[in-house]
């Protein structure tokens, strides 16, 4: 065994957790880029002084090629569990793989434990990969396909077959060991591929989109499983999903990304609490905030807004903001999350009339599509407080709804920027 390196499990096959001191392993990224060379037709011509880079694909295209991914800056504490998420194409598992050595990097640098690795190979990195696809060999066993690495580093036969018996008892797949991967289903087979990654015991685990091919309940438990795991084994995750969801319940922190751009980066919750921009609202949580056109305006008392005939108090906080920023008045995105949305009495002085258009039971609470001022908006009721008129209400029906100041999010019609 390498030295400095404490055996997979404390405790034998009894304790079931793996040593709770692996190797050291911070991970940083310093103006990391990643940008793919023209290739044949894909050479553009000449552009004239001036011109502005030409956007392809949401990607930025330049004389040097298409840059996937930019200015990324990221610092990884040892241990730490870190979510990239982002729509398809936004750079997430390009920068996944530069870190696992599969793509090289083209500008920044690479640090695991403070040492470069842009020009180290992934074998030397000490870092193991689960991918989407699993990538299990199909004439292997369950048993073989997780000894794998071990075999080709030469680990003595007696060490391998206890680091194996005690990864499947971790993953639950102890019974399947003599098993070929035909014969076991989509979560068995992950549970393989994540076995085979942790056996080696690497400073990081990458892992990417390892649930996307996975039904919907099967992907619930698989996200509690991998929860567990991280529980009792004790190294550096960095995670790629394009599913919120998985980013919110698995991350220490997230990373959003846009077309090669770090967008924001925070702990699940505040980056729900305070989006930094229009895409981050609209891309963290679900469903997805509502969004409104309103006016922030000012007067001797302070800030107010104004949306679709009605005006919305400030809360003392938020005008706070305001004041020290010197903010002026100007037109605004304004946004709301559907569950603090409520219906209200027309005559309120707060009211936004409404039409619905869709209801949706969901159980113990009801989702309400409808339409105010002209924009689509969802509102999301606890059953219990809506009579059984409200909760029936049809196609076209006219309602009023509200929302308090204190939960609103404003963002710059400008720079698509937080305001608050």
């Amino acid at each position: 065994m390498d030295q400095g390196r404490r055996p997979l499990l404390r405790g034998g096959i009894c304790g079931g957790i793996f040593a709770n001191a692996w190797k050291m392993a911070t991970v940083s990224l310093k103006n990391v880029m990643k940008i793919y060379p023209h290739s044949g037709d894909e050479k553009k011509k000449k552009k004239k002084k001036g011109e502005a880079p030409e956007k392809k694909t949401n990607l930025q295209v330049t004389d040097r090629g298409v840059i996937a991914v930019q200015q990324f800056n990221l610092d990884i504490a040892d241990q730490e569990f870190i979510v990239l998420v982002g729509p398809s194409g936004c750079g997430k598992s390009t920068t996944l793989r530069m870190v696992a050595g599969l793509e090289e990097i083209s500008e920044g640098q690479l640090l695991i434990d403070g040492k470069v690795m842009n020009d180290v190979a992934p074998k030397d990195r000490d870092i193991a990969m689960v991918f989407q696809s699993y990538a299990l060999y199909p004439h292997m066993t369950v048993a073989e396909n997780i000894a794998f690495s071990l075999k080709l580093k030469k680990v003595p036969k007696d060490e391998i077959d206890r680091k194996v018996k005690e990864a499947a008892e971790i993953l639950g797949i102890t019974q399947y060991l003599d098993r070929k991967p035909k014969a076991l289903s989509g979560g068995q087979r992950q549970r393989v591929a994540i076995g085979r990654a942790i056996v080696r015991e690497p400073k990081v685990l990458l892992m990417d989109e390892p649930l996307s091919n996975l039904d919907a309940k099967l992907r619930n438990q698989m996200r509690a499983e991998i929860i567990k795991l991280r529980q009792r084994i004790h190294t550096t995750f960095i995670y790629v999903t394009h599913d919120q969801t998985e980013a919110m319940t698995l991350g220490d922190r997230i990373v959003i990304m846009r077309d090669g751009y770090i967008q924001q980066i925070g702990t699940p919750q505040d980056v729900f609490d305070n989006p930094a921009n229009l895409f981050v609202a609209g891309f963290i949580g679900t469903p997805m905030m509502n969004f409104f056109d309103a006016k922030l305006e000012k007067d001797s008392n302070g800030y107010y807004v104004s949306v679709a005939g009605a005006r919305m108090e400030l809360p003392a906080d938020k005008q706070e903001i305001l004041k020290r920023k010197n903010t002026a008045a100007q037109d605004v995105t304004l946004g709301v999350r559907p569950d603090h949305v409520s219906l209200c009495d027309a005559k309120d002085a707060h009211a936004l009339s409404a039409t619905v258009d869709v209801t949706e039971l969901m159980g113990a609470t009801i989702h309400m599509h409808v339409n105010v001022a002209g924009k689509d908006a969802i509102i999301i009721l606890p059953t219990m407080d809506l009579t059984g008129e409200q909760k029936n209400l049809s196609y076209g029906a006219k309602i009023s709804v509200t929302f308090r100041g204190d939960v609103i999010h404003l963002f710059s019609k400008a720079d698509e920027k937080s305001l608050l």
